[in-house]
């Protein structure tokens, strides 16, 4: 139970629940990690607890060694009659950490489509199928954490906010960050019962952490929270190997670079991209123009990935692309290092855009769609240029006047590195997600 009178400087405890992305770099729980991590570094008892499967990280990854609502485990209590009765001792085996990344590394799909039914019983909390997952949750929380703050990473996974309030008593928060996106792809009937079962679980919630304006008014229609419930925290980066003025690389002896970084799959927009890389080459004299592409591709997204190459191949642009695959954080910053520009064309309304601050970091400047978090990035950076949404001849000809003077593109993206290191970093997002904590502890001492 969290004391109700502690001073405002007292350093706070913390259980932050993350969901990882079944061995993929997760842009979600990266963000969660990074900011978990800066919470540490402020001085707070912060436990970052994954679920389904370990999160997968490009930097210090601070995330606790147990696991919950264990994938594997979740699966089989939804689907095989009579498992969720076995004992904890016959199943809980299949928590290990080994034999997740060795499951998940096998290609498992994990597609909204596909996950409508255990979405739903997830939701349900002590209520579903995973009853058993709910209780070792609450009961580990409650009992070996005492936390004064819970904080979920999504709505997805905060099916367990009921039975934790009735446990221990304190704030819960939730992070929503891209809950849409998934939600739009579930199948009916599940969609709607999921709708129901979130509204009933909003009242329980304490408060809602978002990176936008756009995505609080947006998820405050698309679930039904009241706006008041809303808290705007910057995105958050780790900045620690990103100097603060980045070196200035002349790109004079290298052709115009376009960059992509991002995983492979559709709402990402990397077809958008590729379509608009082939009219940029027609346009003269950016025949030589370049494009390196770079981020994590799955089994399920290699057809789409080889359909974008077989575009560039046909029309005899192939030459002019470079596919890096899956880069480590030393590949990611010599990947940035190596282009102008970057863009990551989404045909989603992003609600994070952690690429963008990521090429700002490294001195580049972005060109993106004018929608979700993107316009309210930019304009408090000036780090880049909007385009229409899935127009790739409107994303060309931005670019082509962009590149035709890298000077001025390096100058903007000084700029922009300078504004994030101020705005975007880190400890920025630690300390005011902390005193968001603060002061729904201070609310709650007062009912």
């Amino acid at each position: 139970m969290h004391q109700a009178n502690q001073p405002s400087s007292d350093p706070l405890t913390i259980a932050y629940l993350t969901a990882g992305g079944a061995g993929m770099f997760c842009g979600s729980c990266m963000r969660d990690n990074t900011v978990a991590r800066a919470m540490h570094h402020l001085g707070h008892d912060v436990h970052l607890l994954p679920m389904y499967t370990p999160i997968r990280v490009d930097e210090e990854d601070v995330s606790e060694k147990t696991l919950f609502y264990g994938g594997i485990n979740v699966y089989m209590e939804q689907n095989v009659p009579g498992y969720r009765f076995l004992p904890s001792l016959v199943t809980r085996w299949l928590d290990q950490e080994w034999i997740i990344r060795w499951a998940t590394s096998r290609g498992i799909e994990t597609s909204a489509k596909q996950l409508g039914a255990l979405t739903l019983s997830v939701l349900k909390g002590k209520d579903g199928n995973q009853r058993k997952e709910a209780q070792r949750l609450a009961k580990w929380v409650s009992e070996e954490l005492r936390p004064q703050v819970i904080n979920f990473s999504n709505m997805m996974i905060a099916g367990t906010a009921p039975l934790l309030k009735e446990k221990v008593d304190c704030p819960i928060l939730v992070t929503l960050q891209g809950d849409d996106i998934f939600m739009d792809d579930l199948p009916e009937p599940y969609r709607s019962q999921c709708f129901a079962q979130i509204r009933k679980l909003v009242e329980v919630v304490d408060g809602f952490i978002v990176f936008s304006h756009y995505y609080a008014d947006y998820m405050a229609e698309y679930f039904g929270i009241p706006r008041e419930k809303f808290h705007l925290v910057p995105l958050g980066i780790d900045l620690s190997d990103f100097p603060e003025k980045p070196e200035q690389h002349d790109a004079s002896d290298r052709p115009p670079t376009i960059g992509y970084l991002a995983r492979m799959a559709p709402e990402k927009g990397l077809h958008v991209l590729v379509d608009a890389f082939m009219h940029l080459r027609e346009i003269p004299g950016l025949e030589d123009a370049r494009l390196k592409i770079a981020g994590w591709a799955g089994p399920q997204q290699q057809p789409y990935l080889e359909e974008q190459f077989a575009k560039l191949r046909d029309s005899g642009h192939f030459g002019g692309c470079e596919y890096l695959g899956t880069v480590d954080r030393a590949g990611k910053l010599a990947f940035l290092h190596s282009i102008d520009v970057l863009s990551v064309p989404t045909v989603y309304r992003e609600p994070k855009g952690l690429f963008v601050l990521e090429a700002w970091s490294a001195g580049v400047p972005v060109v993106q769609p004018n929608h979700g978090a993107f316009p309210e990035l930019i304009a408090a950076t000036g780090g880049g240029h909007l385009v229409p949404p899935e127009d790739p001849i409107a994303l060309a000809e931005k670019l082509a006047e962009v590149l035709a003077n890298r000077n001025a593109l390096r100058e903007l993206g000084a700029s922009a590195s300078a504004m994030v290191h101020a705005k975007f970093g880190a400890n920025v997002a630690a300390a005011e997600t902390i005193e968001i904590y603060r002061s729904l502890l201070a609310r709650e001492a007062k009912a």
